[in-house]
């Protein structure tokens, strides 16, 4: 049950890293920042990533057969938040400009707690729509050119707080075909790795992956189909700040003694 909820607090993680793909060719082998610029000019450049102020999508998790849904909420440069339902328990995992918190009543967890600073730096560039490799050097990231060969162009990024990530962009295409990163799986280190296809075109021209399969080392794997899609609802910033606990209900105070009648 443990692997369940790490899977689906990294799920959201990685899933964030790309939200927009694009559709051009070319034959040569360009830097880390040309493919890169081609990916923004693919979706529409900079105007048009701006134009996009909120992301809203309605998704089924399945875990190990098991179907759980899912909402995540996007408001750009604010905050990212992810709610999934699971054997009847609604697990949150929440972050934003200043920091994230996470519920999991799965763990016991049943009041919003703080993230530990690793997951916040890992998740924290999910607050953009446009994705981790978008406007990434204003954010204090660099990238460089891994590899390129039949399976894509391998750049990796890296975080002013040092979290690397690599993307596997397609050739072809220009769309991000995975997105990895380094993982915790009961306390061993793994390749988390979140592969992404069914690109579609949202209805103000921006293509988007509906179908996101992620695996832990060969060890667990999940998947995420993408139900709907809405751009730019607007979005209350309070929802990604992180609530109060519940006070504990006061103790029932016992019951005054009767009163007795006098004798006679």
């Amino acid at each position: 049950m443990k692997n369940i909820v790490r899977g689906i607090m990294m799920f959201s993680a990685l899933a964030g890293a790309v939200a927009l793909g694009a559709q051009t060719a070319d034959t040569t082998t360009p830097t880390a920042d040309e493919v890169i610029a081609k990916y923004v000019a693919a979706v529409g450049g900079k105007d048009a990533i701006s134009q996009v102020k909120s992301i809203t999508m309605e998704s089924t998790m399945s875990v190990m057969g098991n179907e759980a849904p899912s909402t995540t909420i996007v408001l750009d440069g604010v905050g990212r938040k992810m709610e999934t339902e699971f054997n009847g328990s609604k697990i949150i995992q929440c972050v934003n400009a200043k920091g994230g918190w996470n519920v999991n009543p799965m763990a016991g967890a049943n009041d919003p707690t703080p993230m530990s600073d690793d997951e916040f730096n890992a998740a924290k560039d999910d607050i953009y729509v446009g994705g981790g490799l978008y406007d990434y050097a204003a954010r204090g990231a660099k990238v460089e050119m891994v590899s390129k060969d039949a399976d894509g162009y391998k750049i990796k990024l890296t975080s002013k707080d040092k979290v690397e990530t690599v993307f596997v962009i397609d050739p072809t295409t220009y769309f991000v075909k995975s997105v990895m990163r380094k993982g915790d799986m009961q306390g061993q280190e793994v390749e988390v790795t979140t592969s992404f296809s069914d690109y579609r075109k949202t209805d103000v021209g921006f293509l988007m992956p509906y179908a996101m399969d992620i695996d832990f080392g060969g060890q667990f794997q999940l998947s995420l189909a993408v139900k709907k899609i809405d751009l730019n609802k607007t979005i209350d910033p309070a929802i990604f700040e992180m609530p109060t606990a519940a006070p504990a209900p006061a103790p029932t105070p016992a019951p005054a003694p009767a009163a007795q009648s006098p004798s006679h």
